[in-house]
């Protein structure tokens, strides 16, 4: 599964959804994946966010790399939309053959029309 920011402030904020989301991901063995973007969101003091900082040690957390700007302006023209991290998940999500949980599925529906039956599954998170 790849995380978008809605997540990653739950866990950073220590909600009780997220411990039992992280729980239950843990249990079914889950891998989560979250982008470098995405992190550049959410983080802002190191020094106060050690939960956040734990978290993120223990999954993959992918770059933004030319092939991916690449892959991620095509989205944005063909989505007709200017989200850059957003798409970049979208982008992400296409390779690994995952699904994304964010708080803004509206976004995402977005992003995901002109993919047809190939878009990502888009979960809605609390």
């Amino acid at each position: 599964m790849i995380l978008d920011a809605g997540p990653l402030v739950a866990i950073d904020r220590g909600e009780r959804a997220a411990q039992s989301f992280l729980s239950a991901s843990f249990e079914t063995g889950a891998v989560l994946h979250t982008t470098a973007p995405v992190v550049a969101q959410v983080w802002r003091d190191g020094s106060q966010q050690a939960r956040l900082a734990k978290f993120l040690g223990t999954i993959e957390v992918h770059h933004f790399t030319i092939v991916d700007a690449q892959a991620v302006g095509g989205l944005l023209r063909r989505s007709n939309t200017s989200d850059v991290v957003d798409a970049h998940l979208v982008v992400l999500a296409l390779r690994l053959s995952d699904s994304i949980i964010t708080a803004d599925t509206p976004d995402f529906a977005s992003l995901t029309s002109p993919l047809g039956p190939q878009a990502p599954r888009i979960h809605h998170w609390l």
